[in-house]
């Protein structure tokens, strides 16, 4: 049978959403926070707990690393690891609004905010450049099996792994592109959605392949848009039974692998990047026991 995980790492995007990570303070002790956080449901919120937390309740997290800096030919991916990381979700900015307060209240004093983008559903599932996003999700008892922990025991099995970054994007040189570069960029037909035979090597879709990989590197991605006039662009969301997946995708799409790097990033540069353990759950509370020492 399987373990159950936080419902929402395997449903669809929702129509508005926030991504709230948090600090923990220096010299406090997080375990009333955590107690108050497994004492409720949190049916409308992703919950994910960084190194940074488990390494302060001297816990071990079978595979949660931090997430490293990475530099390749013209790339560069940061590294702004949190504490805490939650994804608030629901289907009106005001019912995320009063969420996120919620989620923040939880918490309590010992964490301070250090990054709040909200997110909306864009034209039915689209990235501001357009192109629909998250094409090659595995779906059903394969998204479970790329995005679920199993067969590591009670505590363990039914968590996920997830990998966030925010993207700001630059879409007027975007725009500014021909129409066959820009399809050549994502390596996808902006009008069909079909992907390209002749994209070239830079290509989005070439680069990201996930069954390309040795062991292939399916995930689950929730990806969202941000932003408004000013500044805009993609909080990067992916769940994967364990961050490696993620790790290998991002190093080929910085050119470590080859010295070529991704033409996604011709255009967007990430301003943050982390890794989460999102906790199983046991009926419809979290269960944290591999953080607070109670397996």
């Amino acid at each position: 049978m399987n373990a159950p995980n936080q419902p929402s790492i395997l449903e669809a995007v929702p129509a508005a959403g926030c991504s709230l990570t948090f600090d923990l303070k220096p010299t406090t002790d997080a375990r009333a926070a955590l107690t108050r956080l497994a004492g409720r449901a949190w049916p409308h919120v992703v919950w994910g707990f960084g190194l940074p937390l488990a390494q302060a309740l001297g816990a071990k997290v079978p595979g949660l690393t931090a997430f490293a800096s990475l530099t390749g030919p013209s790339v560069s991916f940061p590294s702004t690891q949190g504490a805490v990381w939650a994804f608030v979700e629901g289907d009106a900015v005001d019912e995320v609004h009063d969420r996120s307060l919620e989620v923040a209240q939880a918490l309590g004093d010992d964490f301070t905010l250090a990054e709040e983008v909200p997110t909306f559903r864009y034209r039915g599932g689209r990235d501001l450049t357009g192109y629909e996003d998250g094409t090659e999700n595995p779906k059903g008892e394969k998204a479970r099996a790329a995005a679920i922990v199993s067969g590591q025991g009670e505590g363990l099995d039914g968590a996920s792994f997830a990998s966030v970054q925010r993207f700001v994007h630059d879409l007027g040189a975007f725009a500014a592109l021909p129409p066959e570069r820009r399809d050549h960029t994502i390596g996808r037909s902006l009008h069909t959605n079909d992907e390209l035979a002749n994209a070239p090597v830079t290509a989005h879709v070439k680069r990201a392949a996930q069954e390309s990989f040795d062991p292939e590197a399916f995930m689950v991605r929730r990806s969202m848009p941000w932003g408004g006039v000013a500044q805009r662009g993609l909080l990067f969301v992916a769940y994967g039974e364990s961050p490696g997946r993620f790790e290998r995708v991002l190093r080929r799409m910085a050119g470590l692998e080859d010295g070529v790097a991704d033409a996604l990033l011709s255009f967007t540069r990430a301003t943050s990047g982390g890794h989460y353990w999102c906790a199983p759950m046991v009926a419809d509370r979290l269960d944290l026991r591999a953080l607070l020492g109670r397996r």
